[in-house]
């Protein structure tokens, strides 16, 4: 029986490119509906949202995409009386994943169309997507559209130090952290790291190994984050922190409870971002979540753009 107090959620995203300068973004045509919209679908069971995202506009217009900054949410009430809450992240998209789009016209999506700011904002049919687009250009007004991003993530649930007879370092995940990993995996990989570093801790290690394995990078372990150099006050984060904003490419930090608010508030700190609550919920993840921190590729001094927090799939 389905549990009306419970949202529908779905997720998609403001796909852009820009063409002489001028910013374009991809409309969908719904054909069974007879509107024009933004891409964007339901969360399948065993999802997480970002992954959502990124598989549901594969699916609606060839693109194979990557996530930027998100762009917050809209909820509306369905005509069976159930609300939904849709979350958009931005995307540009690059020429050549256009020219590699799978696109067929189908029974819901009879075309997609890149279309100027101007002309979305005439044949798009929901107010709820004028929001969102809004929202887009202010920030592609501001030169913050374009982002890496830095992603803090705290290892899967281990076994006890209390019943683990080696050192601590060496404690393995149990099996709900072997499955915190697999479920976070394809999310994080809707951000397209492009570089994995870990604390060199058994448990952070085999967190971020499925990740690792789905998007064929290796994983370069460092004590810079572990939790043995924390407790010897030998750890150097400040100097992992400024490689990444310098690196200016999208890198996963695998790391331990204590130092992962040392991450954040470096960022923080280098970026004079304030602490404001999201920054507050990322220092504070619980085992197998994971923080994105959006950066501005132009320039990753400035204050942090958006900042997002993720689980494993709930259900």
């Amino acid at each position: 029986m389905t549990d009306f107090s419970v949202p529908v959620l779905a997720a998609g995203a403001v796909c852009w490119r820009l063409v002489d300068g001028k910013a374009q973004i991809m409309l969908v045509h719904r054909g069974d509906r007879a509107d024009v919209s933004l891409p964007k679908g339901k969360l399948d069971p065993g999802e997480t949202l970002p992954q959502t995202a990124v598989r549901e506009i594969k699916e609606e217009t060839g693109l194979s995409i990557s996530l930027g900054a998100p762009l917050g949410t809209v909820e509306y009430t369905l005509p069976n009386g159930r609300e939904k809450v849709v979350y958009y992240w931005a995307s540009e998209v690059t020429a050549e994943a256009v020219k590699a789009s799978t696109f067929t016209p189908n029974n819901e999506i009879s075309r997609v169309e890149w279309a100027t700011v101007s002309r979305a904002r005439k044949i798009l049919s929901y107010s709820h997507d004028l929001d969102v687009i809004d929202r887009f250009v202010e920030r592609l007004a501001a030169g913050r559209a374009r982002t890496f991003a830095i992603i803090v993530l705290r290892h899967g649930t281990a076994v006890p130090p209390g019943v683990w007879d080696g050192p601590d370092s060496t404690r393995p995940l149990m099996q709900r952290g072997v499955d915190q990993s697999l479920s976070i995996a394809p999310a994080i990989a809707a951000f397209a790291p492009r570089k994995l570093i870990s604390s060199t801790a058994a448990r952070c290690l085999a967190t971020i190994a499925p990740l690792a394995e789905r998007v064929a990078l290796p994983v370069n372990p460092t004590a810079s984050i572990s939790q043995d150099a924390w407790e010897d006050d030998e750890s150097h984060v400040d100097k992992v922190v400024a490689k990444r904003l310098a690196r200016r490419r999208t890198a996963v930090l695998c790391s331990h409870g204590p130092v992962i608010p040392e991450i954040i508030l470096e960022v923080a700190r280098v970026t004079g971002s304030h602490a404001d609550s999201a920054l507050r919920r990322a220092a504070s993840l619980s085992t197998g979540e994971y923080a994105v921190l959006h950066l501005s590729l132009e320039d990753p001094t400035q204050k942090i753009v958006a900042v997002e927090t993720h689980g494993p799939a709930v259900g």
